[in-house]
């Protein structure tokens, strides 16, 4: 069977840039990112949204970071780069999809510029795509997670490790190594063997009704909702340190959960031999979800 009379008449044309895919030669207009930075170098950053009733939760704090990463890059957003603008482009793609409900939305934030390694210029092109979610609220995960240090790769801190980097090796490898393992998910160390993240997660421990997270200088991404619970933890009185974490501060925690804005908080029920409770995680789900309900009635 040949390939449709549209790509065959295109096939012809001497003067027609094309590309091989999987062997196949097809016109490069076919539309895949072939002249793309972030596909070419992973030159870029990424931010995940989560929609609930129409809105897009703490958009502002996306949109700083989305600021802040692309600055870290040195990458230039136009003036009209705001709430206001993402939030209509959002909701320009949501009717597109016809999604009306709770929704998971990717931006990706690249280089558009040609050039090698070293760019001509800086200007920024941006990518949206989104997925329906069952709920609309954030919902605990009924059985705790089982977690353990991935063993094969390390985070060296620099100024770009906060954001959401496109260059995400370590974190697919160390999905990787959880899936083969039989684990939900696998916890990240950085080059001085402190305990930074999860693969798609902030981390928190419980010890005494204290609140405990990785600071951002161990290498640890500067999540939306790692902000959000911190100040929630805060407003319930309990107190949070930032601080390093070691394989010795899991054995001896309470609680350990995870959070990123998707998700919202996932309890680890065992680590290796230690197993978990996830009281005050609960609450700080409860807690915020009517978060989240007043951002909505405001």
């Amino acid at each position: 069977m040949g390939q449709p009379a549209a790509w065959r008449s295109a096939l012809t044309l001497p003067n027609v840039p094309h590309l091989l895919l999987n062997g196949q030669l097809i016109p490069e207009s076919a539309g895949l990112p072939v002249k793309n930075r972030g596909f070419l170098f992973a030159d870029g950053i990424f931010e995940t949204i989560r929609i609930a009733h129409g809105t897009p939760l703490f958009l502002e704090d996306h949109h700083q970071r989305m600021r802040e990463g692309l600055k870290a890059h040195r990458i230039l957003a136009p003036l009209g780069f705001t709430p206001t603008s993402i939030r209509e482009d959002i909701q320009t793609l949501l009717d597109a999809e016809g999604i009306t409900g709770g929704a998971r939305v990717r931006i990706t934030l690249t280089r558009s510029s040609e050039g090698y390694f070293t760019p001509k210029d800086s200007a920024l092109d941006v990518i949206m795509v989104a997925s329906p979610l069952e709920t609309e609220e954030y919902v605990l995960n009924e059985k705790g997670w089982a977690t353990d240090i991935y063993p094969e790769m390390k985070c060296t801190p620099n100024q770009l490790s906060r954001y959401k980097n496109i260059a995400s090796n370590l974190y697919v490898q160390s999905g990787i190594w959880a899936k083969k393992n039989s684990l939900d998910t696998a916890l990240i160390q950085n080059d001085r063997m402190g305990i930074i993240e999860a693969t798609s997660s902030n981390l928190f421990l419980v010890s005494n009704g204290v609140l405990y997270t990785p600071g951002l200088d161990s290498g640890a991404t500067a999540g939306v909702l790692r902000t959000q619970v911190i100040n929630l933890a805060l407003s319930s009185g309990m107190k949070v340190y930032e601080c390093n974490l070691t394989p010795q501060n899991l054995l001896v925690a309470d609680e350990v959960f995870l959070t990123n804005v998707i998700q919202g908080l996932r309890w680890v029920g065992s680590y290796r031999t230690k197993r978990y409770f996830n009281g005050a995680t609960t609450d700080l789900v409860n807690r915020l979800n009517k978060l989240v309900t007043d951002e909505n009635q405001a």
